[in-house]
């Protein structure tokens, strides 16, 4: 895993040589880390309803979201843990609310509707890991 991690901060530092130097608490390293941070509690709650549904599936998304928590400690300042853990939560409860509805709904259409949700956003978190 660790090899994933060097690889996705090195070519972040490419990236990075490429664009003019931002201040550290610019709204783009903000926003970059909203989008781990979510991601991360999106895979945590799609961890656990996979513990009860598909135990198999977990290992994958649990490696998923590993991966996304050492990346988060990498670009985290320390001052910003606080932030980015309650990203972590809000993300969290939304994606296990969207697949309380996919599973425990009564309404079909809606069932569906919320299980594409949820799968979309846990796809576009995987879409952030290379491999």
């Amino acid at each position: 895993m660790s090899g994933l991690i060097t690889l996705f901060l090195s070519f972040s530092l490419l990236a990075m040589t490429c664009q003019p130097a931002l201040p550290a608490t610019s709204n783009a390293a903000k926003d970059q880390l909203h989008i781990f941070a979510t991601c991360t509690g999106r895979l945590s709650a799609q961890m656990e309803y996979q513990w009860m549904f598909d135990g198999e599936g977990s290992e994958g998304t649990e490696t998923a979201r590993d991966a996304l928590v050492e990346i988060l400690d990498a670009i985290m300042r320390p001052d910003q843990r606080p932030d980015v853990m309650a990203w972590r939560v809000e993300a969290k409860m939304a994606q296990s609310a969207l697949l309380a509805r996919a599973v425990f709904n009564l309404d079909r259409r809606d069932a569906q509707m919320a299980q594409r949700i949820a799968r979309r956003r846990v796809e576009e978190c995987r879409g952030l890991l290379l491999g």
